[in-house]
């Protein structure tokens, strides 16, 4: 188990700016934005050869009693409790608040090691900015700058020093002055780079649930890991960044990502929303696999039909997921099911699974699709059966004649994955419609069962790369 350290404070004085410095990347959202982070966000770091885990916290209102704000506070209070060391972030610009000394006297209690750091110190004397912090009692206070790498080496190596993280064969490694870099833009960067050494396990299969505002994202994060990891709360907006989770099932590690409800173009209209909703397109992006979360109770509306086709356009794996259906009288069901059947039908090569976040019904049905749908699009299909099926296809129906000639498609390879890539070699390809385009991309999906997948069909003029030149 690695040794984890939380970063607590009230909101707005750093603590995303210092994740994405320790982590060396940008996974959490980072402006000049109140109660921006909401949920915990954990991410790993690397100091001078010791490793341990990092995790983000939305701004702490202890004393709050329902709400958002109290949701965020059980959050920060559960990562209090999963912590080894807690940094406590105040703000040395605004200097010491009241909110300062509740989350203190909070902190005190927990039992947990606590170290102070006064953020936002640059250009600022060390003296004149942790003075007024004496106060809080929680020991000497450590002036930094999280956003300019200030004296934040000097506060980690305390932190793991009191927490009794070891050197590697009691060597400091020379890799602390990148504490001082700008991190790079990939947020799975330092995980990626950790699993290439030693043996590494399975690789995670990326999930993203993407869906409207408020159709239960979140519940459903909770109900595949059986804890309340994330926020769900009865109010539109709730998640605002993309939140990626560990999580094993029957033996195969994923990675769920948690994203912001996407809205119709025309209410995006605050910075952070917009800042939301590339956050989740880019979550897409990442994904091996997105599950759509649909509510069963509402209509398919053109915002949902907007996100299918972006996942679409992206070639992503893809399952349907229908939730709230346990809500739904059972005389309505039917009608309902043909609803969204009928106007999702670009989507027919999805599983559609009826799905109930909130009691946990569906689950693994939901499962096996996405893991189905991931072996499609990961699928290696062999050449000479490619070649042969695309003789079958060509004898079932020929390709449209165009300027006194018909186009000959001659033999077939796999092009690439996630999605399955098909590469037709032949002349006068570039006249082949885009009805019979589809009609290929039908027939070899239905030849090789890629249920869950989108598959494309690419043209290439030219010579035959697998015949051997007799010059």
């Amino acid at each position: 188990m690695l040794p984890t350290i939380a970063l607590v404070g009230r909101p707005n004085v750093g603590k995303s700016t210092l994740f994405n410095r320790l982590t060396r990347s940008r996974a959490a959202l980072v402006a000049d934005f109140p109660g921006l982070t909401r949920d915990r966000h954990y991410g790993q770091a690397h100091w001078g050869g010791r490793t341990f885990l990092v995790i983000d916290t939305g701004g702490f209102e202890p004393v709050v009693k329902d709400g958002i704000l109290r949701e965020m506070a059980r959050q920060t209070e559960q990562a209090i409790a999963e912590a080894d060391l807690v940094i406590f972030l105040v703000d040395a610009r605004e200097g010491i608040a009241a909110q300062d000394h509740i989350i203190a006297d909070k902190l005190r209690r927990s039992g947990r090691p606590v170290l102070l750091a006064v953020n936002k110190a640059e250009g600022l004397q060390r003296e004149r900015a942790s003075g007024d912090f004496y106060e809080l009692a929680l020991g000497e206070p450590y002036p930094i700058s999280s956003a300019h790498g200030d004296r934040v080496r000097e506060l980690i190596d305390e932190a793991l020093d009191v927490i009794g993280v070891p050197y590697p064969h009691d060597e400091e490694s020379e890799d602390g002055d990148l504490w001082n870099e700008t991190p790079p833009l990939s947020p799975d960067a330092t995980a990626d780079e950790a699993s290439t050494v030693g043996s590494a396990p399975a690789k995670p299969i990326k999930v993203a649930i993407v869906g409207r505002p408020n159709v239960g994202k979140s519940t459903l994060i909770n109900a595949l890991l059986g804890e309340e990891r994330v926020i769900a709360f009865d109010q539109p907006g709730t998640t605002r960044d993309s939140i990626y989770l560990d999580f094993d099932y029957q033996e195969q590690p994923y990675k769920l990502i948690d994203t912001a409800g996407v809205r119709r173009r025309g209410k995006v209209t605050e910075s952070v929303e917009k800042f939301s909703v590339i956050k989740t397109l880019q979550a897409i992006e990442d994904a091996n696999v997105v599950i759509l979360l649909l509510d069963a109770q509402q209509n398919v509306s053109e915002q949902d039909a907007h996100i299918a086709s972006y996942i679409l356009e992206a070639g992503r794996a893809l399952v349907v997921g229908i939730n709230k259906w346990d809500g739904l009288p059972a005389d309505q069901r039917e009608t309902v099911k043909r609803d969204f059947d009928r106007k999702l039908g670009f989507l027919s090569f999805a599983r559609h699974l009826h799905l109930s976040a909130l009691n946990a019904q569906g689950l693994p049905a939901l499962m096996k699709a996405v893991r189905a749908a991931y072996d499609a699009a990961t699928r290696k299909l062999p050449t000479p059966r490619l070649t042969r099926l695309l003789q079958q296809a060509v004898e079932r129906q020929q390709p449209p004649r165009a300027g006194g000639g018909r186009p000959k498609l001659r033999y077939a390879h796999q092009g690439g994955s996630n999605p399955p890539i098909i590469v037709i070699h032949g002349t006068a390809l570039a006249s082949i419609p885009q009805n019979y385009v589809r009609y290929l991309e039908r027939f070899f999906s239905e030849a090789f069962q890629l249920e869950g997948t989108p598959l494309r069909v690419q043209f290439k003029t030219g010579n035959n790369p697998y015949v051997v030149s007799r010059r």
